[in-house]
Order: structure tokens, then sequence, then C-alpha cells
């Protein structure tokens, strides 16, 4: 229920991949290696609030989210980080006081978004590699195969299926360069 993200186009054309990127499933697990993230930068920095045991006590709990908490927690304070923040602190009772300690909403909002939608391009790239790779062995197969060009919508002269092919090979090639241009430079 909570492994997928929902919605009538995503049910219908999203690979099962795509969805669990975008699913509260995998939105609450990243929020809280950002939290374990955050606990050990700070103990890093010397904060003696934080303990090792009570970041060890984050990690066990890190993937077991107990939403049903969240969601009723959420009813009260409306808030959805909090409402983690809450649900986490139950699991985690001798780390609950901190569980987000010094961070904005943001933190875990934002920096969740970056994480996922930086996943979703990567998986689009591996898709699209394949499809470049697939329609290189089609173009290669059908290179002899005769067939009319078009321009302007009308018949041409005489060109190859193979050759087509590589046309719109080299339009995914600008695809994939784009992709990789986006994808170095998120944040």
């Amino acid at each position: 229920m909570y492994d997928r993200y929902q919605s009538p186009l995503s049910e219908r054309y999203a690979s099962k991949e795509m969805q669990y990127i975008f699913s509260p499933d995998k939105k609450f697990k990243t929020w809280r290696k950002l939290w374990i993230a955050l606990a050990e930068t700070e103990y890093e920095l010397g904060l003696e609030s934080i303990t090792k045991e009570q970041i060890e006590e984050l990690k066990a709990h890190a993937e077991e989210i107990n939403f049903e908490v969240a969601k009723e927690r959420e009813k009260v304070v409306r808030h959805d980080v909090m409402s983690h923040v809450y649900a986490y602190g139950l699991q985690c009772p001798n780390a609950k006081g901190i569980i987000h300690l010094g961070a904005t909403s943001c933190y875990v909002g934002d920096n969740t978004d970056i994480i996922i939608m930086t996943e979703a391009l990567k998986l689009v790239r591996k898709k699209l590699v394949n499809v470049i790779a697939e329609l290189s062995k089609f173009a290669l197969k059908h290179k002899d195969l005769p067939t009319l060009a078009f321009t302007h919508f009308q018949p041409a002269q005489p060109t190859t299926v193979g050759k087509r092919a590589t046309l719109w090979i080299n339009e995914l090639m600008i695809d994939l360069e784009d992709l990789d241009y986006v994808i170095s430079t998120m944040k």
C-alpha cells in the first residue's frame, strides 16, 4: 500500500521501479536516512547531546516506517514532518530528542525531493540507454531494407529503414546528452 506512488497515470504507465521511487515508503525511508546523517554529522562536530547509541538506535529502525502512527499523529498536529518525527521517536525512545535536531522541515522535504528526482532521472537514463541499444540493433538489421524517405510529409528519395532508425537514435542521443547534463548538475 505504501510502496507505490498512486495515480491513474502511474498505475497505467509507470514501471514498478518508478512507482517505488515516488512512493511514501521511499520518501519516509529517505527522511530517516537524512535524520541519521544529520545526527551523525552533529555527533562528529562534537554535539554532546548526541551519542553513538542513539545513532545506532535510529539506524536499527530506519526501515520500519510505522505509517499508521504517523497518520494518526498528523491528524492531531497537522504537520507531516513532525508526525513522522513523533512516530520515529516512539520506535527510538532513547533517540527521540535528537531526531530532526536543529533542522527545518525543508531539510528532509527538499533534500528528499532532490534525491527522488535524481533517482528517477537515473532510471529514465538507464531505460533510454536500453532503447538506444535496441534501436541500434534494429538499424543494423535493417540497414539494407529500402523505403521512401519523407520531407514535409511527402514521399521523397529512397533510403533504408536502418538509416531512418539512425536518425531516431540521433534524437535519443541528444536527449541522453541533456539528461546526463541535468543529472550531473543536481545538487
